[in-house]
């Protein structure tokens, strides 16, 4: 068997394992909708992947995913150099997505963090904030959801220890997210 056929098969056995994660990815879809709908804003972030994933979802939800429609505000946090280098500098690192987040986010909106192994401390320091704002927190990650399992609204923790497959799966989730957002719209 090829290399090609062999992760074909990989991704089909974690897809379909994926599945029992639907009723999950329903009621995370509908939070981002209700949030959108009531004119919050979501906010995502991640690292590496997860921060290109987030940079990925935000352009669907800002642009468009499959509706002609209005935009909806959404913000990567992974993107802005200048902020990331600065509070990395003055702060640390684990600090560069919370510091976004308490200047940016407000109760009612989404923050989304995207982790493989659910584990980022960056990321969990966001949520931390998140939660403290009063906004609804959602979290992507591989396998039993790591640190993020214990502190999300809702932990999409795709069945898997490898990162390539967790990822695939990842935006596929994300891009129902976005569907979901674009119902009633």
């Amino acid at each position: 068997m090829s290399i090609v056929t062999e992760r074909m098969h990989d991704h089909e056995r974690v897809l379909e394992a994926t599945k029992a994660m639907a009723p999950a990815i329903e009621q995370a879809g509908k939070i981002v909708r209700q949030a959108l709908q009531e004119g919050h804003k979501i906010l995502l972030c991640g690292n590496g992947g997860s921060a290109a994933d987030s940079q990925h979802l935000a352009a669907e939800i800002v642009g468009r995913f499959q509706k002609e429609r209005d935009a909806f505000p959404a913000i990567a946090l992974t993107v802005d150099t200048s902020v990331l280098t600065a509070v990395a500098n003055d702060y640390g690192f684990d600090t560069v997505f919370r510091r976004q987040v308490q200047g940016l986010g407000e109760a009612g909106d989404v923050f989304i963090g995207i982790s493989t192994s659910g584990n980022s401390t960056n990321v969990i320091a966001a949520i931390g904030e998140a939660k403290r704002k009063g906004m609804k927190v959602i979290g992507m990650t591989g396998i039993g959801g790591g640190k993020m399992a214990e502190v999300c609204d809702i932990c999409l923790a795709v069945p898997s220890k490898v990162t390539a497959r967790t990822q695939e799966m990842h935006i596929m989730i994300g891009h129902i997210l976005c569907e979901i957002a674009e119902e009633t719209m």
